[in-house]
């Protein structure tokens, strides 16, 4: 089949369902959850890491490389609003930069080796670049540049195929944004992650001078970013739904916005076997800087805040936290309590992962509500691996927390 009607034919369905009713009612919901409004708690799956199972890449049917990555995206949006969950399908789609750096694909000058596993799926690890103090100066935080002329190529290809379908828009936010501007990522491939911890207790002042370079960094991309237009409201960032009464949403306007009209998400996965006290001396000081910068914000992924809530707190701008499967979930209720939004995260391997059983779901979904009874909660379901190829169990899942939570 040709390419561009595949994705012409695609497009057509996620612009259908981009249209539904229900997808302003989803907007409205997430706008009063996290403007702290009661609501029925929120409920969603988060990525698709289980998504070989769903549709394998060999069934895919574009040939051409980059048209099979939007074939892709469009497939999962599909996939997800047969979820019914409260994902919110945007009526637009994105196409992602290519960025001009200083050291060519390298964001931080020194090259971050990925090591991968000759198992399939398997785990991989990162060979770091700097060990000695010297190797700092392989450090190079780059600028925000982009390749305008291969970006809108890509752009074009995009929207010559589909953009009389669904809005298509070129992403030209900064590379330090995400995972690429907490650090705390970006650090533990540059120094390794057991040196990371380790330099918490050998090499302080080395490690202070290190992710000081790269606030810097992040900061001044940003703001470069930022003159030059180059932030959007697509641009949002939450690990949820960007809705809230305070900023404007992902699809209300297209117009460059300042970084105050955002939301940002941060995290510190690595240093989950941390201290509190060397969390916030080594990690928190340096992140506030620029997440301040933001109008709201989201903090934690998969790591337990359980002992560093207080220390949290210190943000400005914060709205969301991450309660992980393996936080104290009643602690983290009386330690949030209803002045934050409290993110659920169930384990997925509890939930679906190992096999999935209806009743032991709604279990586990009433013993978490009641931990965090009060609180302004949703439950989002992330990092599911596998559901042992059975999609319809997964809909189920949704279907079933629905209820409970309903109660």
């Amino acid at each position: 089949m040709d390419d561009k009607k595949v994705l012409r034919d695609l497009a057509k369905q996620v612009a259908d369902i981009a249209a539904k009713p229900v997808q302003d009612e989803r907007r409205d919901l997430w706008r009063r959850h996290n403007s702290l409004e009661r609501t029925r708690p929120l409920v969603i799956v988060l990525g698709m890491p289980y998504w070989q199972e769903v549709f394998p890449d060999d069934k895919l049917q574009c040939k051409d490389p980059f048209l099979r990555e939007h074939e892709r995206s469009l497939r999962q949006k599909i996939h997800q609003d047969m979820l019914n969950d409260d994902t919110v399908i945007e009526p637009f789609i994105t196409v992602a930069p290519v960025y001009a750096t200083l050291c060519g694909d390298e964001r931080w000058g020194a090259p971050m080796h990925f090591v991968h596993s000759t198992e399939s799926r398997g785990a991989g690890y990162f060979e770091p670049p700097v060990k000695t103090e010297e190797d700092i100066s392989r450090i190079v935080p780059q600028p925000h540049r982009i390749n305008e002329t291969t970006s809108i190529e890509r752009f074009n290809k995009i929207r010559d195929a589909v953009g009389d379908i669904i809005h298509v828009y070129l992403n030209r936010a900064p590379i330090y944004s995400g995972w690429h501007a907490d650090m705390s990522t970006d650090v533990a491939r540059l120094l390794g992650l057991e040196n990371f911890m380790l330099y918490m207790l050998d090499r302080p002042e080395w490690l202070h001078k290190v992710q000081a370079l790269m606030r810097d960094g992040v900061l001044a991309q940003q703001q470069q970013a930022e003159d030059a237009g180059d932030w959007h409201l697509f641009n949002h960032n939450s690990q949820a739904m960007c809705y809230c009464r305070e900023l404007a949403g992902p699809s209300e306007h297209t117009e460059p916005v300042k970084r105050d009209k955002l939301w940002a998400f941060f995290a510190s996965q690595e240093t989950t076997l941390v201290s509190p006290t060397m969390f916030d001396e080594f990690v928190l000081q340096y992140q506030i800087p620029i997440i301040s910068k933001f109008g709201l914000s989201a903090y934690g992924c998969c790591e337990d805040l359980t002992n560093k809530v207080h220390l949290v707190k210190k943000i400005p701008n914060l709205r969301r936290f991450s309660v992980t499967p393996w936080a104290d979930v009643a602690k983290c209720a009386e330690l949030i309590g209803t002045d934050y939004v409290f993110s659920w995260r169930p384990s997925p391997a509890e939930m679906i992962c190992r096999g999935y059983d209806a009743k032991r779901a709604r279990k586990l979904t009433r013993e978490g509500l009641k931990a965090c009874k009060g609180c302004h909660v949703d439950i989002t379901l992330k990092d599911v691996e596998t559901i042992g190829g059975r999609f319809d169990q997964l809909i189920n899942w949704v279907k079933v927390v629905r209820e409970v939570s309903g109660k």
